[in-house]
């Protein structure tokens, strides 16, 4: 072996797209990096692409043991594998040459508790483990991703220099943050991907009252996201989504590519669609909410209702991850979250640091629908709001996703719910007992023998 000063700063094993794509962005910002894969030939295909693409300090590896020696001590190696079994595989080749004071960091997509039992591991052999969630696909990983890392103190400060610099830079700061210990990345990375979901979700209720509604066209619709882009809703969902009605279908002759795509995403509804729409139920009834709707009052309370709905979505994802953290103790900023979040993720919006704002103002914020400003806004756009989810309930549109948020935004609004009913319930068949408004303690009530009795006189629907 060489002199240290030709040893790489740090490793990655597992060169799919992704881990290619990171481990180029770690060699352009100048850290020599030894990449090692199962596969030899995606170990050749990375070293070239570090040639063509200005002969970065990238080094290819062919086993384990050559992979883990052409490491600096203490040793930092980023595994990019599928999650699940091919993980512990994974470490258990590279573990066998590693030391005491290592690190593994796994970049995957991988269920918290898995990281957590592995963190256990692989403290049996003096190994230190660091679980990163990585967002923002293959473009993110090669020029800028949003990183969460959880675990290992220590094995985040071995390698912070290297995290801050690849991470998306925004005006305050590196995506990247020392999220907390155990599993907390990943589970940070499993929210921020559900919220991602639900965005996603809101947006396409959004086009869907639009089209079906509204009746616009792929060119006004492309039209109307790119306005909202320039507003309160400039995101990058936001900004591809105008693209996408832009796009031309160049296959099958005429139209936009988006209408010829399948509306796939898992759920088997072909058959109960086809027998209503047999039974005439089908396109008739939005047909008939076109006719005297305003388009510009649509068109500004939809935008109103996305973003509110868009609200009690982060409102309940940040709520999740506060829950978490108090079980688990990891003890995580939510505003340093929103923070990193604002570049390099898909999820990255303007609206991301009005987030990491309220919880500056006030970290122990019950909810965001609870922040002074955010309420405001919900409260201003609440009649716009029930507008849109009314029009397309009448409609048969479906927008489970804005009456979710509804739902939950009203939940919070009212002083008092119906859950009183559901305790007297559970306290009739199960006597599990029901507390008070009006005093202390738990109460329990022969429910069934006192309504008997009341009950012999009264005829109120006779």
């Amino acid at each position: 072996m060489e002199a240290s000063a030709a040893l790489s700063r740090i490793g990655l094993a597992g060169l799919a797209v992704m881990g290619q794509n990171l481990a180029l962005n770690i060699a352009e910002k100048g850290f020599p990096i030894s990449v090692y894969n199962r596969t030899t030939s995606k170990v050749d295909e990375t070293v070239d692409r570090a040639r063509q693409e200005g002969s970065l300090p990238l080094t290819g590896q062919y086993n384990p043991r050559d992979f883990v020696l052409s490491l600096q001590r203490p040793r930092s190696v980023i595994i990019l594998v599928k999650a699940g079994a091919p993980v512990d595989q994974t470490i258990a080749a590279l573990s066998d040459h590693m030391e005491p004071g290592d690190t593994i960091i796994d970049g995957g997509n991988e269920w918290y508790e898995n990281t957590e039992r592995r963190i256990h591991q692989a403290s049996e052999k003096g190994l230190l483990y660091l679980g990163m969630g990585v967002s923002g696909g293959e473009e993110g990983a090669r020029n800028g991703p949003s990183l969460m890392p959880g675990g290992s103190l220590q094995a985040y400060n071995n390698i912070q220099d290297i995290l801050s610099k690849v991470a998306a830079q925004v005006e305050d700061g590196p995506c990247v943050t020392y999220i907390g210990e155990g599993g907390s990345g990943n589970f940070v990375k499993m929210v921020h991907n559900g919220i991602e979901y639900g965005d996603m979700q809101l947006i396409s209720e959004a086009y869907d009252v639009l089209k079906h509604v509204g009746g616009l066209n792929n060119s006004e619709l492309a039209d109307i996201f790119a306005e909202w882009n320039r507003g309160e809703l400039e995101s990058f969902l936001i900004e591809i989504t105008a693209d996408i009605f832009k796009v031309k279908d160049e296959e099958g002759g005429d139209g936009f590519l988006v209408d010829k795509i399948l509306d796939k995403t898992g759920m088997k509804r072909e058959n109960a669609a086809s027998v209503l729409k047999e039974a005439g139920m089908s396109d008739d009834i939005a047909s008939a909410a076109r006719v005297g709707v305003d388009k510009k009052r649509l068109i500004d309370d939809v935008r109103q209702a996305l973003y509110a709905s868009k609200i009690c979505s982060y409102a309940q994802g940040m709520n999740l991850l506060r829950a978490k953290s108090n079980e688990k103790g990891w003890n995580l900023n939510l505003g340093e979250l929103a923070r990193i979040w604002k570049g390099g993720c898909i999820i990255r919006a303007v609206f991301l640091d009005r987030i990491k704002k309220a919880y500056q103002r006030n970290p122990n914020l019950a909810s965001l629908i609870v922040d002074p400003e955010f309420a405001r806004e919900m409260v201003q756009r609440q009649a716009a709001w029930r507008r849109v989810v009314g029009l397309a309930i009448s409609a048969g549109i479906s927008t489970p996703g804005m009456c979710a948020s509804l739902a939950y935004f009203d939940t919070y609004r009212r002083a008092r719910l119906p859950a009183n009913l559901v305790q007297a319930q559970r306290d009739l068949f199960g006597a599990h007992t029901y507390e008070r408004v009006d005093r202390p303690g738990a109460f329990h009530t022969e429910w069934t023998k006192l309504a008997r009795k009341s009950g012999s006189g009264v005829g109120a629907l006779n």
